[in-house]
C-alpha cells in the first residue's frame, strides 16, 4: 500500500538551489535512508514530505488516512512535565526508560537540554500508532543502549520509514533502500544480489560505480575531443569543405566539461599542531560531584577518584549511558570544571582543542568569513584558502551562519577548533550532523595525527576506527578501562578491566612455553604498554571476527569452485593475521609482566 508519493520535488534556499526533480514513493515496510553532503537539502526534503514546507515545484500525496509521525532536527515540546508530554501509562514510561530519561519523568520540558528534548520527542513517537515515520537524525544524543533499542523497535515497525542519519551502523542494519542527493539530483539505491538486505551497502556500491563510470565517460570524451580538435585545425582548403553540422558537433565535444565535483578537493584537516612534549595530561585521583566545587548544595557523585595518564599518541574513547559524566570528564580535562578532589596536571607544551557537543558560541547572524577572520577585517589569502579547504567556497563564505545546515555549522566549528593547532583533541559527539564523507575524512586524519585524542561518541563505527582504549563510565561514579576497543566493551559489559578469555588462554600458553626464560625488562612506560596492548587486542578481535565470518561463508558457498577458491585464499591470509596479532599480544604481555603491569 502506498503511504507517501512525492513527485518532481524542487527546493532552494536564498541564493542557493538545493535539489530538483526528486521523486520518492513510500510503501508499507519500506525503510528509506536519506544521505548526502551537508547542506544538500536532506532535512528540507523531510520537511516538504511531512507537509511542513511547500516545495518550489512538485507535489506530495498521502495515502488515504495515512498517519505520519515526524521527528524534526529541533523538536518543540508542549509545556508541562516529561510524563505529560509522552502520556500516562506504562508504554510511555518504558520508552523513556529505554531512552535514558526515566529519572526526569517529572521535570519541566522547558528545562531540558536540546538532547533531552529530542529523546522525549522520540519517545512520543514510539508510543503512538503511525503508518509512516519521518525521522531526522534520531540517534543524535542517544547512548549505545538506546540506539540498540531504537534499531530493534524500527526492525519490528511494519509501516514505512524515511530516515536521515549519519550513523553507518544504523544505516546498514535498518534501511532497505537509500535515497542519495548529489549535486541537486536524486538517486534511489535498492539492494539486490550480494547487497540484499542492506540499503547502505547498495548505496556505497552504486556510488563507486557511478563515479567510476563518470571517470570513464570523461576519458572517452577527452579522446574524442582530441581527435575532433585535430580535425578542426586542419588547413584552410580542407576546412572549407567541412560540413557545418560536423563543425558544430566537434566544437560541442571540445567545449564540453565534466560535471563539477560536489566538493573541490579533500577536506583540509591537516592544519598542523604544536609540538607535544613527553608529558601530556595526568589525572591523579580525580573525582567530581555536581554541583561544582564552591556550591553549598549537597553534591551528586559523577566520578569516583580516578587516575589515568594520557601520553602522545593515545587514543581514548569514553563510553557509558547518558548522564554518566562523559562530557563532564572532557570539561575537567579542558579546565572548564575544577575537580572536587584530586588534581589534573597538564604538560607545559599541551594545547587543548575542544570540539564539543554544543559547539562554539557562534553568532548566527555573522557570515562564515567573519567567523573565520574574527577582528582582522577582510580575509587574507590564507583565510580564503582555509575556508576552501573546509569546503566553504564562493557564496558559502558570505552565507550568514543561520542559513547553514546543522552539518555545515559543525564543519565550521571543526575548522575553528583545528585552526588553533592543538596537540590534544577533545571530541564530544563529533559525528553528530556531519555527513558521511566528512566523517571518513576525519577518521583518516585522526589515524595519523600525532597528538592525544579523547573521544566521546555513540557512533560504533567511528569509535572502532579511531580509538585504541575505551574508558567505560557506569553512571554511578565508576570508571574502568576496557581492553579490545569498543568491540571489547560491547562484548564484556559488566566486566571491569577484564581481558578477553582468548587473551587469558594465550597468556597461559605463552607462560608454559617460555617459563624457563626470564623476559627482558621493557623500556616502555606503563601507559604506552597499556595503549599498545589495547591496540593489539583490537587487531586480534577484528582478525578473529573476520576469520569466523569467512569460515561461515566458506561452509555455505556450495559448489561454486571460483568462490570457494577465493574464500579459501582469504581465509588463509586472515589466519596469518590472527597468528601475527596473537604473537604481538604475547610479546607485549611479556613486556608488561617484566615491569609488573597487571593484565587483570
Amino acid at each position: 500500500m502506498i503511504l507517501i508519493d512525492a513527485q518532481g520535488l524542487k527546493a532552494s534556499r536564498p541564493n542557493r538551489p538545493l535539489f530538483a526533480d526528486v521523486s520518492l514513493t513510500l510503501n508499507d515496510g519500506d525503510r528509506v535512508g536519506v544521505v548526502g553532503l551537508n547542506g544538500c537539502g536532506k532535512s528540507t526534503l523531510l520537511r516538504i514530505i511531512s507537509g511542513e514546507l511547500e516545495p518550489d515545484a512538485g507535489v506530495v500525496r498521502l495515502g488515504r488516512g495515512t498517519r505520519i509521525g515526524v521527528l524534526p532536527q529541533l523538536p518543540v515540546l508542549p509545556k508541562g512535565s516529561v510524563r505529560d508530554a509522552v502520556g500516562e501509562g506504562w508504554k510511555g514510561e518504558a520508552a523513556l526508560h529505554r531512552l535514558g530519561m526515566s529519572e526526569l519523568l517529572d521535570s519541566p520540558t522547558d528545562e531540558l537540554s536540546g538532547g533531552q528534548q529530542k529523546r522525549v520527542a522520540l519517545a512520543q513517537l514510539l508510543v503512538a500508532e503511525w503508518d509512516a515515520l519521518i525521522l531526522d537524525e534520531p540517534t543524535n544524543h542517544l547512548d549505545l543502549d538506546a540506539i540498540a533499542y531504537l534499531e530493534e523497535w524500527l526492525a519490528n515497525f511494519s509501516g514505512g520509514l524515511i530516515l536521515v542519519t549519519h550513523d553507518r551502523h544504523v544505516l546498514d542494519h535498518v534501511t532497505t533502500k537509500v535515497l542519495e542527493i548529489d549535486r541537486g539530483k536524486a538517486y534511489l539505491h535498492v539492494p539486490f544480489g550480494k547487497h540484499a538486505g542492506s540499503g547502505y551497502a547498495a548505496y556505497l556500491s552504486a556510488r563507486i560505480e557511478r563515479e567510476a563510470q563518470a571517470a570513464t565517460d570523461e576519458q572517452v570524451r577527452k579522446n574524442l575531443a582530441t581527435k575532433e580538435l585535430a580535425w578542426l585545425r586542419r588547413g584552410a582548403p580542407a576546412r572549407s569543405t567541412k560540413p557545418k553540422a560536423r563543425v558544430d558537433a566537434a566544437k560541442a565535444i571540445v567545449s564540453q566539461r565534466p560535471e563539477a565535483a560536489a566538493r573541490q578537493g579533500e577536506l583540509g584537516l591537516s592544519l598542523g599542531s604544536q609540538r607535544l612534549g613527553s608529558k601530556g595530561v595526568e589525572l591523579d585521583a580525580v573525582s567530581f560531584s555536581w554541583p561544582a566545587p564552591g556550591s553549598s548544595t549537597e553534591g551528586v557523585l559523577v566520578l569516583s577518584p580516578f587516575t589515568h595518564e594520557l601520553e602522545p599518541g593515545d587514543r581514548l574513547g569514553i563510553v557509558g549511558p547518558n548522564g554518566a559524566g562523559k562530557s563532564t570528564l572532557l570539561d575537567l580535562i579542558a579546565g572548564r570544571l575544577t575537580p572536587s578532589q584530586g588534581r589534573i596536571e597538564i604538560g607545559r607544551t599541551v594545547k587543548v582543542g575542544y570540539y564539543d557537543q554544543l559547539g562554539r558560541d557562534l553568532n548566527v547572524n555573522q557570515r562564515v568569513r567573519d567567523a573565520v577572520t574574527g577582528d582582522k577585517g577582510a580575509p587574507s589569502v590564507e583565510d580564503n584558502n582555509l575556508m576552501r579547504q573546509f569546503w566553504f567556497d564562493g557564496d558559502a563564505q558570505f552565507a550568514p551562519i543561520h542559513t547553514l545546515s546543522g552539518g555545515e555549522r559543525r564543519r565550521l566549528q571543526l575548522l575553528l577548533t583545528l585552526v588553533e593547532q592543538p596537540n590534544v583533541l577533545l571530541l564530544d559527539e563529533p559525528t553528530n550532523d556531519l555527513d558521511l564523507d566528512t566523517l571518513r575524512a576525519l577518521e583518516e586524519y585522526l589515524d595519523t595525527w600525532p597528538g592525544i585524542v579523547v573521544v566521546v561518541s555513540h557512533d560504533r563505527v567511528f569509535l572502532d576506527r579511531t580509538v585504541i582504549e575505551v574508558l567505560a563510565l557506569d553512571g554511578v561514579g565508576g570508571a574502568a578501562l576496557v581492553r579490545g576497543g569498543v568491540a571489547g566493551w560491547l562484548a564484556n559489559r559488566g566486566k571491569v578491566q577484564a581481558a578477553p578469555q582468548k587473551s587469558h588462554r594465550i597468556v597461559q600458553q605463552s607462560v608454559e612455553k617460555t617459563a624457563p626464560v626470564a623476559p627482558k625488562k621493557s623500556t616502555k612506560s606503563p601507559s604506552t604498554l597499556r595503549r599498545l596492548i589495547g591496540e593489539a587486542e583490537r587487531k586480534m578481535e577484528q582478525a578473529t571476527a573476520k576469520q569466523d565470518a569467512l569460515t561461515i561463508e566458506l561452509a555455505t558457498a556450495g559448489n561454486d569452485v571460483p568462490l570457494l577458491t577465493k574464500l579459501s585464499e582469504q581465509l588463509a591470509q586472515t589466519q596469518v593475521s590472527v597468528q601475527q596479532a596473537e604473537e604481538q599480544w604475547i610479546s607485549l604481555a611479556a613486556e608488561a609482566e617484566s615491569v609488573g603491569l597487571s593484565l587483570e
